[in-house]
């Protein structure tokens, strides 16, 4: 998937593309280790499932509740998408902002405590933000065949997965509290970013796999 898709317009509303583009938005503190290796994964996992094509107004972004405008991804960070041959190139890191969470169909975050911060924006935001770990617990839980075929497009298939998922939430509780929190490997050595590069490729599988109707290749 190309980068384009990071930019907000000013006064434009979700609305005006619902009918064919879904915005998946990751969250994290500072917008240059876990939100970048989450975007730029699921892009890679998204391309790969859909054989190299566009993936069907599917927009994946990033930014951070503290997020450092404009600065480079971490290194070790490129080292992890590297490792999955994914591409790291052109990323710059982004602040959290209210038109990001107004534009964005999904929001999936590193931690409960993005998770809440994000829904204290307001924007109707409580229905469509998840942590990672479970937005992946919910969504193994429905049953593929509920979903609209890929036939009516990707993003309607998309919105249908997050209001299933939605519904799921008070009945498929976390088995602890640390269940659903991806750690900040921020000034961490290049091992431990690999660990938490492995936990988000294994929370993002299913998450694009119900998103595509595809399984990732064995």
């Amino acid at each position: 998937m190309s980068p384009e898709g990071r930019g907000i317009a000013s006064g434009h509303h979700p609305a005006a593309a619902r009918s064919d583009t879904f915005r998946i938005l990751h969250v994290s503190t500072g917008n240059v280790c876990r939100s970048p290796i989450t975007e730029r994964l699921t892009r890679h996992a998204l391309a790969h499932r859909l054989g190299g094509l566009p993936a069907g107004g599917l927009i994946v972004e990033s930014a951070g509740t503290w997020g450092h405008e404009g600065a480079p991804m971490e290194a070790n960070a490129a080292a992890v998408l590297a490792d999955f041959g994914a591409d790291a190139s052109g990323f710059t890191g982004r602040e959290l902002l209210d038109e990001h969470v107004i534009r964005a169909d999904l929001v999936l975050t590193a931690t409960r405590d993005h998770r809440a911060q994000v829904i204290s924006m307001g924007h109707s935001a409580g229905l469509r933000t998840f942590t990672l770990k479970e937005f992946t617990r919910l969504v193994r839980a429905i049953d593929p065949a509920t979903l609209p075929p890929l036939d009516d497009g990707v993003a309607e298939r998309a919105r249908a997965l997050v209001r299933a998922a939605a519904a799921l939430r008070g009945w498929l509780l976390a088995p602890s509290p640390d269940a659903d929190e991806v750690y900040d490997p921020y000034g961490a050595p290049i091992t431990f970013f690999r660990s938490i590069g492995d936990e988000i490729n294994q929370a993002l599988d299913p998450v694009v796999t119900a998103l595509t109707g595809v399984t990732a290749a064995r």
